[in-house]
């Protein structure tokens, strides 16, 4: 019996992850209400998830709340300039897929050139919180780096993309899946992402130990 009830074995733990899951997807949502904060609340989420739900370490919801107040001066910045420019890509790629879908010839073409012209700025974006999560790097530096990972690592984006993607509309199409799709999207990109950090491990300089909030 004692075994049952230990904390830190069987169902406790999967219980445990599972609040973790739920909790940091409604902070995370609560936190991206003011829409330019979307940018260190991912960064905030993506650190807490690698170092709580797949590092086991403890006090989840303060190492969220000390990145994201770590990473705001920067990710708000970021966020004025990614957010309009996402905001103008997504809206051209709706009209050009509604001319598209409906005129066919040329403009079908085109609407099939732009849908793969997209992977490579779309991939910026879903480095940038990442790496601004994980690592020391200046605006300039981060937006440099998150290109050349889009380039060397393009399978690895593309699957990032269509990941992220493919979560936001399942999102926006139920409503349910909010409470849990934001941290299991984000764990299964980490899977992705950390294995091609560790290659850069010497160039990259990781962000300094956080300690979770009382």
């Amino acid at each position: 019996m004692g075994e049952f009830f230990n904390p830190e074995k069987g169902i406790w733990v999967w219980l445990s992850t599972l609040v973790d899951i739920v909790g940091l997807s409604i902070l995370w949502i609560f936190l991206c209400l003011p829409v330019v904060t979307i940018v260190p609340a991912t960064a905030a989420l993506y650190y807490t998830v690698v170092k709580c739900v797949r590092g086991r370490e403890s006090g989840t919801f303060g190492y969220y709340l000390r990145s994201f107040r770590n990473n705001f001066k920067l990710g708000l910045k970021i966020g004025l300039i990614v957010i309009p420019a996402a905001a103008a890509l997504c809206g051209g790629h709706y009209v050009v897929r509604w001319y598209g879908t409906r005129v066919g010839g040329a403009l079908y073409v085109l609407y099939v050139a732009q849908y793969f012209a997209l992977i490579l700025p779309a991939g910026v974006l879903c480095w940038l919180s990442p790496l601004l999560g994980r690592f020391e790097c200046q605006g300039g530096a981060l937006f440099r780096t998150a290109f050349q990972l889009t380039i060397a690592h393009l399978p690895s984006t593309i699957v990032m993309v269509l990941l992220t993607a493919q979560s936001a509309v399942f999102c926006l199409e139920r409503w349910w899946p909010v409470v849990f799709m934001p941290t299991a999207a984000m764990l299964l990109v980490s899977l992705f992402t950390e294995r091609i950090f560790q290659k850069y491990s010497a160039d990259l300089a990781p962000k300094e130990r956080e300690e979770p909030e009382e």
